[in-house]
């Protein structure tokens, strides 16, 4: 498969390694656990929209135990400042200079609970570190630790007294997952195993090899077909009459760059339109604003994307 098959092994071996150890704990969930590790090694974030107790702690904080990485957990609410996220600077009387103190955002997983809870201006400094992978404070910029990933949670029921994030700053996400109620039969085995302890979970990725599997999986191979098909996806969410916002180019790119690591992680070298399809809707349907009238008639921004995936053409294998 060429040059770039020793990668892709790296990438499919990273991959099940950390699938398996974050399965420990979290039962039942591989699919949506598959599609956070896309994110890691893509260097993405993941919004995730559900209801408490359903795992989303235990998904971030396995994930960073799981990559040997540093954890924090951010419990967002009105009152948080921005200097609680990033960090300040504080005078030493022994020394007679100020020294930094760095905040949560300084891990490798950074857990960003409810963030709508928090301050537009809050928002906006996690946010800003998402996107430059690095904070500014009192003049001096510092870089955030490799590899660097947001979990950030909403909660789609309790919306009183929150700050919903406007679609710019939704734009920064890779992808909105959701975890949803476990089977009856996984909440059997959840329960006869009693609360399952992250504690238990090893580190079996160094960080390097994370780092390793970002760099290879970009080296996956999209042909022209399937890059004029994935372009296609995209670009029919701005002319789609129910959608009165369609996807961004940067949205272009999150799904190009997923893609290729979906490929990688399962075994391939070259992207598949199907890969595509499998990531079109968590990457795309959070970015996408869907017309009243659309909503009055039930179509959501997910099955819009749905639909327009039924609809262009695929192109067809040689």
């Amino acid at each position: 498969m060429g040059d770039a098959m020793p990668g892709v092994v790296h990438v499919q071996s990273v991959a099940e390694r950390l699938g398996r150890n974050v399965e420990r704990v979290l039962v039942g969930k591989r699919p949506t656990v598959d599609l956070a590790i896309v994110s890691l090694l893509c260097g993405g974030h993941v919004l995730i929209e559900d209801v408490p107790g359903i795992g989303k702690t235990t998904l971030a904080r396995s994930l960073a135990t799981s990559i040997g990485g540093s954890f924090r957990r951010l419990q967002c609410t009105p009152d948080l400042l921005p200097s609680d996220v990033t960090g300040v600077s504080v005078f030493d009387q022994r020394s007679s200079e100020f020294s930094f103190r760095p905040g949560p955002i300084f891990a490798n997983v950074l857990l960003a609970d409810e963030i709508n809870r928090a301050t537009p201006r809050t928002q906006s400094a996690v946010l800003e570190a998402m996107q430059e992978a690095q904070v500014s404070v009192d003049g001096v910029t510092r870089p955030l630790p490799r590899p660097f990933v947001v979990l950030a949670t909403q909660n789609p029921v309790e919306l009183e007294g929150t700050f919903p994030l406007p679609e710019a700053q939704l734009d920064r996400f890779l992808m909105r997952l959701s975890l949803g109620y476990p089977s009856e039969q996984d909440e059997e085995t959840l329960v006869a195993r009693g609360n399952g302890r992250v504690d238990h979970v090893d580190a079996v990725v160094a960080g390097e090899e994370v780092l390793q599997a970002i760099e290879a999986a970009a080296a996956v191979r999209v042909q022209d077909d399937v890059r004029r098909y994935l372009v296609k996806v995209a670009r029919a969410t701005r002319v789609d009459p129910d959608v009165r916002l369609g996807a961004s180019p940067r949205a272009t790119l999150a799904l190009h760059r997923a893609s290729q690591v979906w490929a990688a992680m399962h075994g391939r070298d070259f992207v598949l339109p199907d890969d595509i399809k499998r990531l079109a809707g968590p990457v795309l349907a959070h970015r996408l604003i869907a017309s009243l009238e659309a909503r009055l008639r039930g179509r959501d921004a997910a099955t819009i994307v749905q639909s327009i995936l039924d609809s262009v053409p695929v192109p067809v294998a040689p």
